[in-house]
């Protein structure tokens, strides 16, 4: 039987194993109603999902009525105004066909300039603050990649929830952000719970997680036999066993070498290339099998790839020692065309 949970201070009660909404945007609708189907009938009843993922809120919008009073719907936008996030506050409630959303997510604050933008006045927390009054939303959360920003953002207290990436190569949470967080009673949700698709071993790294200290973990699923598996992980006395801490030690050496964990220490490049974000987008391409959802992504970004001088100055700073480099050549091959 799936675990219930506590997420934080919002008192809502939702399953140790979330639904990640981002893989369903490649597959049909009829597929997407079936594995959710599949998820809530395991017990699943944490849903999350974002306006930037293309038709995710869409499709979620075509199945979910069925189930609404048993279901968590979490949403987030990249909205940094006001009037910005009332209007995709607005469209998730009609994409997803629902009068109210549980959580409504400031998504991806990563720095300072970000976080300014959201909390000034004319920003996007006035819209969710106004949206909760007016009972589209019930609570309110944030999510980011980038620990030290996520903890300024925690310490104003205004916050239900936070999202961070979470997995046994990605545990910088753990520092800081994770004991601030449950001081504060939020309830705190575990992404990226296989590091973009890099863990083989996807069971023993959602029980890692749970273990950890966070409320739910949401992987990403577009098949039911994945349903199935991270379901089974999150059943009552489903503990790591010896066995599996072993294999995950293993892939997280193994990862070591090639894996960003964002922490932007490579920052600011001297050719003003994203570095954290052009390793997250391969990512979504080569794990996710969202190709084109990442090349989209990657296309606007000011500085590509190619204007690398490869002057190593990125790998000087980087804290884990990374081939930042030759990493950024193989990126190239699935991102630029």
């Amino acid at each position: 039987m799936m675990q219930m949970r506590r997420l934080g201070k919002t008192g809502l009660q939702v399953s140790a194993i979330g639904f990640g909404g981002i893989p369903i945007q490649r597959v049909t609708s009829s597929q997407a109603a079936k594995v959710v189907e599949a998820a809530v009938s395991g017990g699943i009843n944490f849903i999350d999902t974002a306006r930037a993922y293309t038709d995710s809120e869409t499709k979620l919008g075509g199945i979910i009525g069925k189930f609404r009073n048993k279901l968590v719907i979490a949403s987030k936008s990249m909205a940094r105004t006001r009037e910005d996030m009332a209007r995709d506050i607005d469209l998730s409630l009609r994409e997803m066909k629902t009068d109210y959303i549980d959580l409504y997510q400031l998504h991806n604050v990563k720095d300072e300039g970000s976080l300014e933008k959201v909390m000034a006045p004319g920003g996007a927390l006035e819209a969710l603050q106004d949206a909760r009054d007016r009972g589209k939303v019930r609570f309110i959360g944030v999510t980011g990649h980038i620990a030290d920003i996520l903890v300024k953002v925690i310490r104003t207290g205004l916050f239900d929830t936070v999202q961070v990436p979470f997995n046994p190569v990605e545990t910088v949470a753990l520092n800081e952000l994770l004991p601030l967080a449950r001081e504060l009673d939020m309830g705190i949700i575990a992404m990226k719970p296989f590091a973009g698709g890099a863990f083989r071993n996807k069971a023993a790294c959602l029980k890692f997680i749970l273990e950890s200290g966070f409320t739910t973990a949401i992987p990403g699923m577009d098949e039911v036999s994945q349903v199935t598996e991270n379901i089974a992980a999150g059943g009552a006395g489903a503990f790591l066993t010896d066995e599996e801490k072993r294999l995950l030690a293993d892939e997280t050496d193994l990862l070591g070498r090639k894996f960003c964990r964002r922490c932007e220490y490579c920052q600011p490049c001297p050719r003003g290339i994203d570095i954290p974000t052009i390793f997250l987008l391969e990512g979504y391409s080569t794990r996710y099998g969202l190709q084109k959802w990442a090349v989209e992504r990657y296309q606007p970004l000011s500085a590509k790839i190619s204007d690398c001088i490869e002057c190593g100055e990125c790998e000087e700073k980087c804290p884990y020692s990374l081939p930042i480099r030759e990493m950024l050549k193989e990126a190239g091959q699935h991102l630029e065309e």
